[in-house]
């Protein structure tokens, strides 16, 4: 039996990922969930927060939103905002990072507020 499943993120325009892994750490809204291979099925909506998959290497993605779907050894990511984290330059983490202070304070809900405040957290541990 293999310890490797089929990753994919996708975005509306373009598929951003596709390989074999041994793990991937998602931020869902149940904190942070680990998926390996035979995992059950799984349907879950993501958060603001770092995806990590680890195959030979470590690949990481910021992502602010989206779904998940893990069937048959098979990992699908839907999300706008994937971003991999080592093609982001300090320029465009410090914009995303004041915009992201200014929105926290502009949000009028508990769930608004809890969003804003994960994706300031991320950028933050992003731009260290």
């Amino acid at each position: 039996m293999s310890d490797k499943f089929t990753v994919e993120i996708i975005s509306p325009d373009q598929t951003i990922l596709k390989q074999q892994t041994n793990e991937v750490i998602i931020p869902s809204f149940e904190g942070q969930m680990g998926i390996l291979s035979n995992h059950i099925p799984l349907i879950t909506f993501l958060r603001p927060g770092i995806i990590t998959i680890k195959a030979e290497g470590e690949k990481k993605y910021y992502v602010e939103e989206g779904t998940v779907e893990f069937s048959n050894n098979n990992l699908l990511i839907l999300t706008l905002t994937a971003r991999d984290i080592a093609h982001l330059d300090k320029s465009k983490i410090n914009k995303l990072l004041q915009k992201a202070e200014a929105n926290l304070n502009t949000q009028s809900t508990d769930k608004d507020r809890y969003l804003a405040s994960y994706k300031l957290e991320t950028l933050k541990e992003i731009s260290q």
